[in-house]
């Protein structure tokens, strides 16, 4: 009796584990929301043409002719380990010249989708737009019920290029 009740539960455990394996594979496995950088950067100045790499960190933004219009970073190629609710959250900050945030928008992502547009409906990426970096690395999130996992994981990527890039800031 007590073998056959052994092999039931040790089936029935093996089971739910498959299960519940199943699922985080399936979390994992989420949809890609493909972000283009140029239309981030467009929607910010529409006039830009092209990005140029400035060093580790920077890019700078330019017009037609040549002429600097602002700056962006971007943590893609540095925070593969900061994981949100499904994957990476690597994001792209975008400011004038004069090094003022002007937008900080998620690049292509898994996360879900709703959770972002709940983040963007609470202003959560406005906490950073008009402040300098110095004044950028002194925010602090709220909480943000529902997507607390992307907006930290999110937060994470803005403070790395935030601590980061200021090390080497583009000459203006």
């Amino acid at each position: 009796m007590f073998k056959k009740f052994f092999i039931v539960f040790l089936v029935f455990s093996l089971s739910l584990s498959a299960q519940q394996k199943s699922g985080s594979e399936n979390r994992s496995a989420s949809l890609l929301h493909e972000v283009s950088n140029k239309e981030i950067i467009q929607s910010v100045y529409p006039e830009a043409l092209m990005v140029e790499k400035i060093n580790d960190f920077w890019f700078k933004i330019l017009d037609k002719k040549n002429q600097i219009l602002g700056f962006a970073m971007s943590s893609t190629p540095y925070c593969k380990d900061v994981i949100g609710y499904n994957n990476t959250t690597p994001v792209l900050i975008i400011t004038d010249k004069r090094l003022i945030i002007q937008n900080i928008s998620l690049l292509s992502n898994q996360e879900t989708l709703s959770y972002v547009k709940l983040l963007e409906r609470k202003g959560f990426f406005d906490l950073w737009v008009g402040k300098t970096l110095k004044e950028a690395k002194k925010v602090e999130l709220d909480g943000y019920t529902g997507a607390t996992s992307t907006a930290i994981a999110i937060s994470k990527n803005v403070n790395f290029l935030l601590e980061n890039g200021t090390t080497v800031l583009p000459k203006k």
